[in-house]
């Protein structure tokens, strides 16, 4: 057998802990080492990581280039319209309903199954989407958007006791 110990210390502890929360506490866990020491898009607590600090090299891009970023009162977020706007806007207004739901039926497991679906909301978006373009109130709504979608992504990760990086 392998002690938890031992896998922290093999895949760290944002792996280890995102990998066990993953599990409903009824369920056999196969914790996959080589998965949780991966850097790609298949091992999840990466793939929710890096949408995180992908966002925020999106902030420091539109930084470089002069764009200010967005205060709430100032945006116009009826710019916001194509399907991937929409659905990263739905799944953060669902982030609410998954901690309480998560809490009230001791359910840890939905946090996580919902950082993987934002962030694979968030990547969608921003595959066919240019966020700093031209017209500077759209350019605003998207970088408000992208601020909200990565406030929840840390959110998430901190109930998590993950952490969320800037940079990776």
């Amino acid at each position: 057998f392998v002690t938890l110990k031992e896998v922290v210390d093999e895949v760290g502890r944002d792996a280890a802990r995102f990998f066990f929360l993953m599990r409903r506490f009824d369920s056999q866990l196969d914790f996959d080492l080589e998965l949780a020491k991966s850097q790609s898009s298949d091992n999840p607590v990466y793939y929710v990581q890096y949408a995180h600090a992908r966002i925020h090299g999106i902030f420091e891009n539109a930084v470089e280039k002069g764009a200010v970023l967005p205060d709430v009162s100032q945006v116009d977020l009826s710019k916001l319209g194509t399907p991937e706007e929409m659905a990263l806007i739905k799944a953060l207004a669902a982030f609410p309903d998954v901690v309480e739901g998560s809490a009230l039926n001791f359910e840890p497991h939905r946090i996580p199954f919902y950082l993987q679906e934002l962030a694979g909301h968030f990547h969608s978006f921003y595959n066919k989407n240019r966020v700093i373009g031209e017209d500077a109130e759209l350019t605003s709504a998207r970088l408000l958007l992208l601020k909200g979608t990565a406030q929840t992504l840390k959110n998430g990760l901190f109930l998590m006791g993950v952490s969320a990086p800037e940079r990776m």
